[in-house]
């Protein structure tokens, strides 16, 4: 996408409207994340808001968190409970924190916002280095469902449409690099907002061979953080590697 810029993604403005439309999946994914994290500590890359981590804390789990825009961290830091967690600002691909943990994870498609193979590559080999021996990683992210519906590799979906205020979802699919330029566009109060978003997509087996070079395997793939079964109608999974 020209002129985009990540860090501006998740600067001030995005960080003050992120949590103003929660996904309602934070209790679910909270307890999956504790079973797996058992006495912790858990380490979310890309920790944000604190949507995920700070539910999970509040079950008893230490949360380390790393995440690159100060803006972000700003917003978790203002939450109840924000300064108990300890956040490292850097590149989650790099994993710049000291130990290892029983549990680390990234959510909402978070992956992809590493916009190459090799980066991919580079973040499932960074985090096998921080798991303990039984340690395992866990990532939710999308299934690409949805190309069969693209028009020459691009769309337009009325995201929202109230009286006051319409939201259209433009994208544009590169299928050979696996990326997808989106742009969240708000008419509203007689102004246009524009949210952009430039992601890598990976189909799961994809994934599962990043672990493989990691020196990891799949252990569970579900369809939902309630294990619901992962089929090929399945539009999110929740995949979990180890090297048990």
């Amino acid at each position: 996408m020209k002129g985009f810029d990540p860090l501006a993604a998740f600067g001030p403005a995005v960080a003050a409207r992120y949590d103003d439309e929660p996904r309602g999946d934070e209790e679910d994914s909270a307890a999956c994340l504790a079973r797996l994290a058992g006495d912790g500590p858990a380490l979310e890359l890309a920790i944000g808001t604190g949507r995920v981590a700070l539910p999970l804390a509040a079950t008893g789990v230490r949360v380390d968190g790393i995440e690159v825009s100060q803006a972000m961290v700003d917003r978790l830091r203002a939450k109840p409970g924000g300064d108990a967690l300890d956040v490292t600002l850097g590149d989650f691909a790099d994993v710049p924190v000291e130990g290892r943990y029983p549990l680390v994870y990234l959510v909402f498609n978070t992956l992809f916002n590493l916009l190459t193979q090799d980066d991919q590559i580079r973040c499932f080999a960074n985090v096998a280095e921080h798991l303990t021996d039984d340690g395992v990683f866990l990532v939710e992210a999308f299934v690409p469902t949805w190309l069969h519906r693209l028009r020459d590799d691009q769309y337009v979906d009325a995201e929202l449409i109230e009286a006051d205020r319409v939201t259209l979802d433009v994208g544009r699919h590169d299928p050979v690099a696996q990326i997808l330029d989106e742009s969240h566009v708000t008419f509203a109060d007689g102004a246009v907002r524009v949210s952009p978003i430039v992601c890598r997509y990976a189909w799961p087996a994809e994934l599962d061979l990043m672990a493989r070079l990691a020196g990891l395997r799949l252990l569970s793939r579900y369809g939902g953080w309630n294990g619901e079964p992962f089929t090929a109608t399945s539009r999110q999974h929740v995949s979990v590697w180890g090297r048990k």
